[in-house]
């Protein structure tokens, strides 16, 4: 039967709806404890200063793959009603191409990890650190941070080793947002970091409109669609964060299921 008659069917005779299931990562009851810990640290710290969410850098690392990309709108799961599915998947993979740090305020990005003949390298905690250190903290001072400018990265071991935290807090001391740092960042939490659940599907449905042919358009086009990213944008893209760190508690450290699936 050809897919048309069958999709026909299906939401015509059946009253079907076709549903996203929810790429998120598995998460252990342990971890619904540091999440609604963190969303509590962070809305009381909101609470007192409404402005500092919009003084807050969220980082974080990503894979564009010249072939394409994973396309979440191939996952359907008929019905009819929404079954509010979630599929659990373990961490992303550890090859990293692009690095970008978010706020209201732009987007310092993107860097990419390569070597001298352009490809991809695994970042480690000198390659990372010295990104913080030449590239990030150079261009964050144009953006006129001050003594109370917070950093946010996840927990991977380039961004915790020593060598990182120590540059890290030089530069944000007892404002760094992550594993080891003065404010804890929970583990497998994507759905709380705005690069995860804004910046990488935003840019990735931009760059990948029509497959770029080369590494170097690859590139040319990531920039080219950070450039053209609004800063109204952004700073609703911050706010988003906030409200996800209530609906987080409200749910009591679990999956955004409210967030993730609209209604």
């Amino acid at each position: 039967m050809a897919n048309t008659s069958v999709r026909r069917i299906l939401r015509l005779d059946l009253r079907h709806h076709p549903y996203k299931i929810q790429v998120v990562q598995a998460m252990n009851e342990n971890d619904f404890a540091a999440r609604r810990r963190f969303c509590q640290t962070l809305l009381d710290m909101f609470d007192e200063n409404e402005d500092l969410v919009h003084n807050l850098w969220m980082s974080d690392e990503a894979h564009f793959h010249l072939s394409g990309f994973v396309n979440k709108q191939n996952f359907r799961y008929w019905s009819d009603e929404n079954p509010q599915q979630l599929h659990q998947t373990p961490l992303h993979s550890s090859k990293v191409t692009v690095w970008c740090a978010m706020s209201s305020l732009g987007i310092i990005g993107p860097y990419f990890f390569e070597n001298d003949r352009e490809q991809a390298v695994t970042v480690n905690a000198q390659r990372y650190s010295e990104m913080l250190h030449s590239f990030f903290i150079p261009q964050l001072r144009q953006h006129g941070m001050n003594n109370e400018t917070l950093f946010q990265q996840d927990g991977a071991t380039s961004h915790t080793a020593r060598v990182s935290m120590n540059v890290l807090n030089n530069v944000f001391p007892n404002r760094v947002i992550s594993r080891n740092g003065a404010i804890s960042w929970p583990p497998r939490s994507p759905d709380l970091t705005v690069c995860d659940f804004f910046l990488w599907g935003y840019l990735k449905s931009k760059v990948f409109e029509q497959r770029p042919p080369t590494l170097g358009e690859l590139k040319r086009r990531i920039r080219l669609e950070i450039e053209l990213i609004p800063q109204r944008m952004l700073r609703d893209a911050m706010g988003c964060f906030r409200n996800r760190l209530q609906e987080c508690l409200n749910r009591e450290g679990h999956h955004l299921t409210g967030v993730i699936f609209k209604q």
